[in-house]
């Protein structure tokens, strides 16, 4: 419905690539060329800079984009509003995560959600966590879910649940004997973590600054990308590790590992990140919703664990689930 020279325009703007916003509306880049060069000869003023493969608004373009945007916005209200006059809820979501989430986190609620929403389409896309950012703000997946919150003003970003972490060690480890474990317990043991830079990482890091531990004085023995190169390497006796209890269900069934809480506790925040607008539609607030309440039934269900657990006369065992949920720092994004 909209001129597509101006929506040409507008996904140049956003990205200031032509090589990108061709990616993005697939189109070639000297068709997306042609449109730019029209809107400049139709007003006869230049909208870009360009120098040295790299391209700037000038004062117009700048100007256009703003208009733009608020056309876009309009646009975009309208469709959601007509569409939300329906109960029906149908239509495709597109969602990106980064692998760890994609592969323990999201499949389970999905497959729920699905179930529950058997009209809607799930597109899920893994990437890395700097390419996420850059998916959504971009267009190109309506989601994202990440360990990461996003500061960017055009996004929105919910903080849906949070995933307990603990230690995990080889069967017959010294530390079996213990129920919790500070970081001070851990300083003397090879230990296995993520690569630097993933969000699990991150939340380690932090956690290790709080307790004013520096990383240079744990023996890591080895960094890597893949939690189930971890979860190997612990059970081959290599050294202990760091992971969320949502990636260790399978181990903790066959009892191939312990697993220990931290003392203080540790957790790793899960964010729903999507474009900031002033009506979503509903297929997205409906995943939203559903989420929230997914991830607080699976907080009911450990509580109750929790309480079986209790009456057990088992010496060591553990939550297993660590997927809490905090509702008070849930933004309202509407």
């Amino acid at each position: 419905m909209s001129d597509r020279r101006l929506q040409v325009f507008h996904t140049v703007a956003r990205m200031l690539s032509f090589t990108k916003a061709a990616d993005v509306l697939k189109m070639t880049q000297p068709a997306v060329t042609f449109q730019i060069r029209q809107l400049e000869s139709e007003y006869n003023i230049r909208l870009f800079d360009r120098l040295h493969n790299k391209i700037t608004l000038t004062d117009a373009g700048s100007l256009m984009f703003n208009y733009a945007e608020k056309i876009f916005d309009m646009y975009n209200e309208m469709e959601n509003s007509v569409k939300n006059k329906t109960n029906n809820v149908t239509g495709a979501i597109k969602i990106a995560a980064t692998q760890t989430i994609g592969d323990y986190m999201l499949p389970d609620l999905l497959i729920a959600f699905r179930k529950a929403n058997p009209e809607i389409k799930i597109q899920l896309k893994i990437a890395d966590s700097i390419r996420l950012s850059q998916l959504v703000e971009n267009g190109m997946v309506d989601m994202v879910v990440t360990d990461a919150a996003s500061e960017h003003k055009t996004l929105c970003c919910k903080k849906v649940s949070y995933d307990k972490m603990c230690v995990v060690a080889p069967v017959g480890h010294e530390l079996a004997t213990k129920s919790k474990v500070s970081m001070s317990d851990l300083s003397s043991y090879p230990i296995v973590l993520f690569e630097e830079g993933s969000g699990i990482r991150n939340a380690i890091d932090t956690y290790l600054r709080e307790q004013n531990v520096e990383t240079k004085n744990l023996n890591i023995l080895m960094e890597l990308a893949s939690p189930e190169s971890i979860k190997r390497s612990v059970e081959s006796g290599v050294g202990i590790s760091i992971l969320p209890y949502s990636v260790i269900s399978k181990e903790q069934q066959l009892k191939s590992i312990i697993t220990l809480d931290l003392s203080p506790e540790l957790t790793n925040n899960l964010y729903f990140v999507y474009r900031r607008q002033k009506f979503l539609t509903k297929n997205i607030e409906e995943l939203a919703d559903f989420s929230l309440a997914y991830f607080q039934g699976l907080l009911d269900d450990q509580s109750t664990s929790v309480k079986i657990d209790a009456t057990s006369s088992s010496a060591n065992t553990n939550s297993p689930s660590g997927i809490l949920q905090d509702r008070n720092a849930v933004e309202d994004c509407n």
